[in-house]
C-alpha cells in the first residue's frame, strides 16, 4: 500500500527536486556573482587604502592606512586571529565568540583556521591565521544541497525505472492468471457433470462424489481468485469463524488420519467476528497459513488450532497455530519475503501473498508472533463498526 502510494507521488516529487535544483542552480550563480563583485570592490578599496597610505606626504598616513585596511578587513567579516612571533595573540577580528585575547580558545581557534588555510608569516609583524569568507560557507552549502537533490533525483529515477519494470511484469502476470481462470472453466464444468453423474450410480463408493464435489468447488475458488487479481478488492461482511470451519472443513478430510494424523480445530465463539472485506481473498490467505502450519507438521503427528478473537482496539483475531518443530531464528526475518521457502520445490508465494491480502486488501496485519514451541501466525483485522 505504501509503494503504491509513493508509486504515485514520485512524479510529483521529481518535479519538485528539479524545481529546487533549478533554483539551487540560479541561487548559487546569483552569490558567486555578488561575491565576485563585492571581492573586487571590497580588493580594490583594499588597495585604495594601502597607496594612499604609502604615497601620502601628511605626517601618520601609514598609520591611519593600517588602521583603516584592518576595518575594511573586518567589514568583510573574515575571521582574523594575528599572533607574535611567541605565539601570544595580538588582535583579532570577526571570531565566532567573544574571549579576551590571552584566552585559550583563541589560540585553539587559530590553531582550527591553520587547518583551512595556511597562515601567513611575517618575521616583522607576526603570523595572520585567516578563514574564509562567510559567502565561501554559503555557496559550499549551497553546493552540498545541489549534490544532496541531483542524489535523490537519481534515486528516485531509479525506482522510478524499476517501478515501470515491475509494473510491465505485474501486468503480464495479471494478464495470466486472468487467462488461467478461463481456460478452467470449460474443464469444471464438464468435471461437475460427471460428478452428478456418479451420485446417481448406485454402485458409488460413499462419499466419494462429495469429496469429489468439494474439489472441484475448491478449483472453482481458485478460479475465482484468479480472476480477482488486478481488479478492485470486494467489500462485504466476513464472519472470521464462519470463514475458519469452512477451511477447516475443506482440509479435515485430507489429512493423514492412521500414520502421524494431523488434527485441525477450530475455537470460535459463532460466526463473528465480522470485518469487511473479500471473502475469496481473504479465506486464500487463510488457506494458505493452514498449508503453511500442515507442511510443517510433515511426516509427524500434530495439532493445527485456528483461533478467532478479538482484540480491545476494535480489531478481530485469528491464529493460525500448529505445535510442530517452530520457524528457525534466520527464518524468522525473511519468511515473509516471497521467495523463502524450507520445502523442495516450493515457490515461496504463499505467506508472502497472505501477508498481502490482509496489510493491502484489508488494512490488517499479518505477523509470526514468538513462541516457545510451535508455530503462531496472527492475523488481526479491522472490525466492522471500525473498518467504515
Amino acid at each position: 500500500m505504501r509503494e503504491e502510494r509513493f508509486r504515485r507521488v514520485a512524479p510529483s516529487l521529481v518535479g519538485v527536486f528539479v524545481a529546487v535544483l533549478i533554483a539551487l542552480n540560479v541561487v548559487t550563480s546569483l552569490l558567486l556573482a555578488r561575491h565576485f563583485r563585492e571581492d573586487a570592490a571590497a580588493t580594490s578599496q583594499l588597495y585604495s587604502v594601502v597607496y594612499a597610505g604609502l604615497y601620502s606626504s601628511r605626517p601618520g598616513a601609514e598609520v591611519k592606512a593600517l588602521f583603516r585596511m584592518s576595518e575594511e578587513v573586518r567589514n568583510l567579516g573574515i575571521p582574523l586571529v594575528v599572533t607574535d612571533v611567541s605565539g601570544q595573540v595580538t588582535a583579532t577580528a570577526n571570531l565566532p565568540f567573544a574571549a579576551p585575547l590571552n584566552d585559550s580558545l583563541v589560540r585553539r581557534f587559530a590553531a582550527a583556521l591553520d587547518r583551512e588555510n595556511p597562515p601567513i608569516v611575517d618575521s616583522a609583524f607576526g603570523i595572520v591565521h585567516y578563514g574564509p569568507m562567510p559567502v565561501q560557507r554559503q555557496v559550499t552549502v549551497l553546493v552540498a544541497l545541489q549534490a544532496l537533490t541531483i542524489l535523490v533525483m537519481t534515486g528516485l529515477a531509479v525506482f522510478a525505472y524499476r517501478s515501470a519494470i515491475s509494473a510491465q511484469r505485474d501486468r503480464l502476470w495479471v494478464a495470466m492468471a486472468r487467462e488461467a481462470a478461463h481456460q478452467l472453466g470449460t474443464p469444471l464444468t464438464s468435471l461437475y457433470g460427471w460428478i452428478e453423474r456418479l451420485r446417481s450410480r448406485p454402485d458409488a463408493v460413499e462419499g466419494l462424489a462429495d469429496h469429489l464435489s468439494a474439489d472441484a468447488e475448491r478449483l472453482d475458488r481458485v478460479a475465482k481468485r484468479f480472476e480477482r487479481i488486478g481488479n478492485p478488492v470486494a467489500r462485504e461482511p466476513i464472519g472470521l469463524g464462519a470463514l475458519a470451519d469452512r477451511v477447516a472443513g475443506y482440509f479435515r478430510p485430507r489429512m493423514p488420519r492412521r500414520a502421524n494424523p494431523i488434527t485441525i480445530r477450530v475455537e470460535a465463539s459463532g460466526p463473528g467476528p465480522v470485518v469487511h472485506g473479500d471473502p475469496v481473498l481473504l479465506e486464500w490467505a487463510l488457506e494458505a497459513l493452514v498449508k503453511n502450519a500442515v507442511d510443517a507438521l510433515q511426516g509427524r503427528p500434530g495439532t493445527i488450532t485456528l483461533r478467532v478473537g478479538t482484540t480491545d482496539d476494535g480489531r478481530a483475531e485469528l491464529r493460525v497455530l500448529d505445535d510442530g518443530p517452530g520457524v528457525t531464528k534466520d527464518l524468522r526475518r525473511r519468511i515473509f519475503e516471497p521467495g523463502v521457502t524450507t520445502k523442495q520445490g516450493g515457490w515461496g508465494i504463499g505467506l508472502a501473498l497472505a501477508r498481502r491480502v490482509v496489510q493491502e486488501a484489508h488494512a490488517g496485519d499479518l505477523q509470526l508472533e514468538p513462541t516457545d514451541e510451535g508455530t503462531s501466525f496472527l492475523m488481526r483485522i479491522p472490525l466492522v463498526a471500525h473498518a467504515a
